[in-house]
C-alpha cells in the first residue's frame, strides 16, 4: 500500500519541522522503511528530544540547533511542517511547494476510500459518530488525524478496502493540495485568529477539504452558515457532487445536486425520504449535534449504508469526553464540562441545549475574538451567575449588561468550582463552557476539563 509513498521519499532530502506527536510519527515511519536515510529534525524547543531515546542512538540524523530552526528551509526537498507551527510570520514564497504534511502524502500516495470532515466545532464528535456508523457495517475502517491518531501511525495496516475516516483541522488543511473522497465542512466562526495572517486565511485553510476533489466525490456543507455559504458560491461552479445540509429549513438552498434539510425531528433528503428520525431521546444532546447527525446519516445514505441500523447506532452513541459530558450531582446541581466549547457559537449551544443553567464558568485566552454578540446573548439570558476566569471571562464581565446576574472574577479553576458550588441553585445546572482558548493556562481543552471534573467530584 505505501511502497509508491516511500519510493517518493527515498531519495528526498526532508526536515521534520516540529517533532511532537506528528513529527515523531513521521520520523517512526521512515525509520521503519529507510532505516539508513539522513533525516533533518528542527524543533524551536530542544527539550522534547529527551523523551525519544532512539534519537541518540540514530547516527544518521542531523537536530538542527534551536537558533537555526526556521532558517534555511529552501534547502530541503521535503518539509514535513508539524500542523501547529504558525507559517504566518514567514515569507515561504521560496519553498511553500516542499511543505508536505501526513494529510497530503497519505492522501496522494495511499489508495483508500477517505471521508474526512472539518469545521470550527463539532468535527470531533462528527468523525467519532460516522466512523461508529460506518465501523459498524463495513470492515477495515479507520479513524485518523485530529482526533489523536496520526495517519502515519496507522497506515501500514491498510488495505486496498480500508476505509478511514479523518478529523482535520485547518493546520492540517492549510498547505494540502490533495483533498478526500467525502468532504465534510460543518461551519465555519472565528478561530485561531492567533495563527493565521487573518480570517480570510483560515477560511481558505478549510476550504481545501473540496478544492481537490474529483467529479466522483462528495462535498457535504452547511448551507445555514452564511459565511460558509457565501465563500462557497465564490468558488464558483463545483465538479464533484455537492449536497447542502440545512438544519434550518430549505429557504438557502442553491439546489445543486441535492439537499438534505431537517422538519420537526426528522431529517430528510430532498425527495422527501427520511434519513433519521430522533424518535427516542439521544445520549448527544442539542440542536447542533442534531446537525451533526444530519452530515453522519448523509454519508451512510451515500455509502448505501442500512438507515435503520445507522439511527440505533446514533441513538447509542455516548458523548465524547469534554463535550457537554455530564460530570455529575453534587448537593442537587447538575455539572456538566463543555471544556471543548472554545469559540463563543459553542457556548451558546451549550447554554441553549440545557436550558437551566444557572451557573456559567467562563473564559480563557484572548485570541482577539469579538465578543461583543456573545456578551448580548449573555446579558439576554437568565442566567445568575457568571464566573469569570482570565484573561477573556474578566473582559467579557465588563461587557455584559445584566441585571439578574452576578459575576465573579476568580483567578484559577480550583476558585472557580468553589463559587460555583457556593452559589449554584439546587435542581439546577452548572456549565464549563470557556468560549476561548485554554493555551497559555492549561496544556490543551483536556487538562482543563479534566481539572473541573477533579475540583467538581473533590478527587
Amino acid at each position: 500500500m505505501i511502497n509508491t509513498l516511500i519510493k517518493y521519499l527515498e531519495d528526498k532530502k526532508i526536515l521534520i519541522l516540529g517533532f511532537g506527536m506528528e513529527g515523531y510519527s513521521t520520523y517512526r515511519l521512515i525509520r521503519r522503511h529507510l532505516k539508513d536515510k539522513k533525516l533533518y529534525i528542527s524543533d524551536a524547543n530542544p527539550s522534547v528530544y529527551e523523551k525519544y531515546m532512539e534519537l541518540s542512538e540514530d547516527e544518521n540524523i542531523e537536530i538542527i540547533p534551536q537558533e537555526d530552526y526556521l532558517k534555511n528551509l529552501e534547502e530541503y526537498d521535503v518539509i514535513m511542517k508539524t500542523p501547529g507551527l504558525s507559517f504566518k510570520d514567514l515569507d515561504t514564497s521560496k519553498f511553500i511547494d516542499k511543505i508536505k504534511s501526513q494529510l497530503e502524502l497519505f492522501m496522494e500516495f495511499v489508495d483508500v476510500f477517505t471521508i474526512g470532515v472539518t469545521g470550527t466545532k463539532g468535527k470531533s464528535t462528527t468523525s467519532s459518530l460516522i466512523y461508529d456508523i460506518v465501523s459498524k457495517q463495513r470492515n477495515d475502517v479507520h479513524l485518523l488525524g485530529n482526533i489523536g491518531v496520526p495517519l502515519f501511525d496507522e497506515i501500514d495496516k491498510l488495505t486496498p478496502n480500508s476505509i478511514v475516516v479523518l478529523e482535520l483541522s485547518s493546520h492540517q488543511l492549510e498547505f494540502a493540495k490533495v483533498s478526500p473522497n467525502i468532504a465534510i465542512l460543518l461551519n465555519l466562526f472565528e478561530e485561531h485568529l492567533d495563527h493565521y495572517k487573518s480570517y480570510e486565511h483560515y477560511i481558505n485553510a478549510k476550504l481545501n477539504i473540496c478544492r481537490y476533489q474529483k467529479p466522483e466525490d462528495y462535498f457535504l456543507y452547511s448551507i445555514d452558515n452564511d459565511c460558509l455559504k457565501e465563500h462557497i458560491e465564490n468558488m464558483g461552479e463545483l465538479k464533484q457532487h455537492v449536497i447542502e445540509i440545512s438544519f434550518e429549513g430549505n429557504s438557502k438552498v442553491n439546489n445543486r445536486d441535492n439537499i438534505v434539510t431537517r422538519k420537526e425531528n426528522s431529517a430528510l433528503a430532498e425527495n422527501g425520504e427520511v434519513l433519521y428520525t430522533d424518535s427516542e431521546v439521544r445520549q448527544i444532546l442539542g440542536d447542533h449535534n442534531f446537525n451533526n447527525i444530519m452530515f453522519a446519516v448523509t454519508v451512510a445514505k451515500i455509502m448505501n449504508l442500512d438507515l435503520k441500523k445507522a439511527m440505533e447506532d446514533i441513538y447509542n452513541f455516548a458523548p465524547l469526553e469534554h463535550r457537554m459530558e455530564f460530570v455529575g450531582e453534587i448537593d442537587g446541581v447538575k455539572y456538566y464540562n463543555d471544556s471543548i466549547a472554545t469559540i463563543p457559537a459553542s457556548t451558546i449551544n451549550g447554554v441553549e441545549t440545557l436550558k437551566n443553567v444557572n451557573t456559567l464558568i467562563i473564559g480563557g485566552k484572548d485570541r482577539g475574538i469579538d465578543y461583543t454578540e456573545f456578551a448580548e446573548f449573555l446579558s439576554k439570558t437568565d442566567i445568575e451567575h457568571l464566573v469569570c476566569l482570565p484573561d477573556t471571562g474578566w473582559k467579557i464581565a465588563d461587557m455584559v449588561v445584566n441585571e439578574g446576574m452576578e459575576k465573579h472574577i476568580v483567578r484559577d479553576m480550583e476558585e472557580a468550582v468553589r463559587v460555583a458550588k457556593k452559589v449554584t441553585k439546587r435542581g439546577m445546572s452548572c456549565l464549563l463552557s470557556p468560549a476561548a482558548s485554554s493555551y497559555g493556562f492549561f496544556k490543551n481543552f483536556k487538562e482543563r476539563g479534566n481539572l473541573f471534573k477533579k475540583f467538581v467530584l473533590g478527587v
